[in-house]
């Protein structure tokens, strides 16, 4: 009878245990789960200005993975942060009346959080910021 009890506890850890694996070798990503949902479709997949939209943009896509080659290899955080956010004001991502990426991310902050108390600029600057080290990890040497 005790045997009979401990089995479905040992199949019950067994089964935690493979979950376990399996989440530690599927590593979330957000920083590259935001940049192929937001970015890649003008910037490519690797980031070289060649993504699918290229041929129906009026301007050229920046090619992210010279951003820190072109400020004397560091990567100019501040200015990328200020572009993706919309505070900086980038022709191909709209006017400063109409920042593309920040009022979306607090948008989509107001539809998710709804009910609950949270800090909008807490979880933009959060989606930013990881985006920004996903292009860093994109950076040619």
């Amino acid at each position: 009878m005790r045997t009979r009890s401990m089995i479905p506890l040992l199949g019950a850890c067994a089964l935690a245990l493979a979950c376990g694996q399996a989440a530690a070798q599927s590593k979330v990503d957000p920083g590259k789960r935001e940049y192929d949902a937001n970015c890649a479709s003008c910037h490519g997949v690797l980031g070289k200005g060649d993504g699918p939209n290229k041929p129906y943009l009026t301007k050229v896509p920046t090619d992210l993975t010279t951003l820190a080659k072109g400020n004397g290899g560091v990567m100019p955080v501040a200015r990328v942060y200020e572009s993706i956010d919309g505070t900086k004001t980038v022709p191909g991502h709209g006017s400063r009346d109409m920042p593309v990426w920040g009022q979306a991310y607090r948008i989509r902050a107001a539809e998710h959080y709804m009910d609950v108390n949270y800090d909008p600029e807490a979880f933009v600057r959060g989606r930013i910021l990881a985006l920004i080290d996903y292009m860093y990890r994109l950076q040619v040497k």
